[in-house]
């Protein structure tokens, strides 16, 4: 008899894979390089949804960014949802690993003064993952992002992230690179990000004002003002 595994302990399994290369062999086609269009904004935010939502960035990326507005007055944001299925085949992550390190590089080259702002929930938050952690090319992710783009990054914000669980920490101590601008958030007893079993959880980041509280940590880190005493994990 075949058993089936709960979404949330699938997903965790896949981004490992994604994230540590424990599964090897399978191979993905980059996609094009992915550009910035039009002036650059003061700040772009590179957002990746989680698993069923339509394209964008989903509910919570939304519920982020209207949050971060407010915080960023007379200064323009632009938003650039990451290009991925976002479905349950979550090997296909890995596309949406390269579409957003292929896209903050060429923000990077083409826009020197722009600050970039990189968040996911979710499925999301394992690509974001795989363009932090990675350092060489993992089960279909081939975009490795390079150091000095990496500094171009002013903050990072993931939640409902499955490393918590899988790795043993949030991506606050797991990447020496983004660690320090990143703040992870796990909702409660989210199944995704804890041992916890509260389901809801997962679907309640804007609602639980995680959203609010990861947009004053990416808000102070863009002004460059000492930063509230805000975990780097909820």
């Amino acid at each position: 008899m075949t058993t089936k595994l709960p979404l949330s302990r699938l997903l965790i399994m896949v981004a490992a894979a994604l994230i540590s290369g424990l599964i090897s062999g399978v191979t993905l086609a980059a996609p094009a390089a992915a550009a910035p269009t039009g002036e650059c904004a003061d700040i772009q935010v590179v957002f990746a949804r989680g698993t069923g939502e339509p394209a964008g960035i989903g509910r919570v990326g939304q519920s982020f960014v209207d949050a971060l507005r407010p915080l960023t007055p007379n200064r323009s944001v632009d938003v650039y949802a990451v290009n991925y299925p976002a479905t349950r085949d979550f090997l296909r992550a890995a596309e949406g690993a390269n579409d957003a390190s292929l896209f903050v590089q060429n923000v990077a080259a083409a826009c020197p003064d722009t600050d970039i702002v990189l968040g996911g929930y979710s499925q999301g938050a394992a690509v974001i993952d795989a363009i932090a952690i990675a350092q060489t090319p993992t089960l279909g992710f081939s975009q490795i992002m390079p150091a000095d783009v990496a500094d171009r990054v002013a903050a990072v914000a993931v939640f409902g992230n499955p490393s918590i669980r899988l790795l043993g920490g949030p991506l606050t101590t797991l990447s020496p690179l983004y660690g320090p601008k990143t703040i992870d958030l796990c909702n409660g007893a989210d199944p995704v990000c804890s041992n916890g079993n509260d389901v809801a959880a997962h679907s309640l980041y804007g609602e639980s004002g995680l959203t609010a509280q990861a947009a004053q940590f990416v808000a102070g880190r863009l002004s460059a003002a000492p930063i509230s005493t805000l975990s780097g994990r909820g």
